[in-house]
């Protein structure tokens, strides 16, 4: 086999690898948050060489960082798809409430990595520059969809964007990293299908009714 042959497969076996350490971080680290994270551990359930960990990502801080990275980046880059500039303004707070809702509730990820950076007051976030300026493109969007809302669509003045948007996350948020313990005071399985699109539709009305100064708006999907 020649060199230009081996290349190619050398090359897609590393990225596979670096994907399965990855994988691998992300689950380590949110069961067991960075200080009870091992990085033994982590190459045991990549079914790879620990060197190997060490020798792609630097080490367990670097593998940390690349995870966190990773799923703040995601939700920012899938946001991107959503073409919210380009909705009318209620179609467009519809998507991004959707949006958020059930990217928390199928990338536990998120919550979990989320969670555990925020018990360490956001020490490694800090140090991820390209996370927080992503985070302020999307608040960006949410000021023009109010600012178009205003004309177009009776939207209340003045509602101030970062308020908004924290309201949509913890909206989307809360029953996912609390689930346990809401499930048994409540009686109620936060993980169940039905539920959680009951709970979707009540959080979508939540936000577009305090938008509105009209009661009863009508969502648009």
């Amino acid at each position: 086999m020649s060199q230009t042959d081996e290349k190619p497969a050398i090359r897609r076996d590393a990225a596979a690898t670096k994907a399965r350490i990855l994988k691998a971080g992300l689950a380590e680290f949110g069961s067991k948050g960075y200080g009870g994270a091992r990085t033994e551990t982590i190459a045991k359930r990549a079914k790879c060489n620990i060197r190997m960990l060490y020798h792609y990502f630097g080490g367990k801080e670097g593998l940390y960082l690349a995870c966190l990275q990773k799923v703040y980046l995601h939700i920012r880059e899938e946001e991107q798809k959503l073409n919210l500039h380009n909705s009318p303004p209620v179609e467009a707070l519809e998507k991004l409430v959707y949006f958020t809702f059930d990217h928390m509730r199928k990338n536990p990820d998120f919550v979990h990595l989320a969670g555990a950076e925020n018990t360490m007051k956001g020490k490694f976030l800090k140090k991820l520059p390209l996370v927080a300026k992503a985070a302020t493109s999307l608040i960006d969007a949410i000021q023009d969809i109010l600012k178009r809302g205003e004309k177009e669509c009776d939207f209340h003045p003045d509602i101030d964007a970062l308020q908004l948007y924290l309201s949509v996350l913890s909206l989307s948020y809360l029953h996912l990293s609390n689930r346990h313990t809401l499930s048994i005071n409540y009686e109620q399985d936060m993980s169940d299908t039905a539920w959680l699109d009951a709970r979707r539709t009540h959080v979508t009305d939540m936000i577009l009714n305090y938008c509105t100064s009209k009661n009863g708006i009508v969502r648009q999907t």
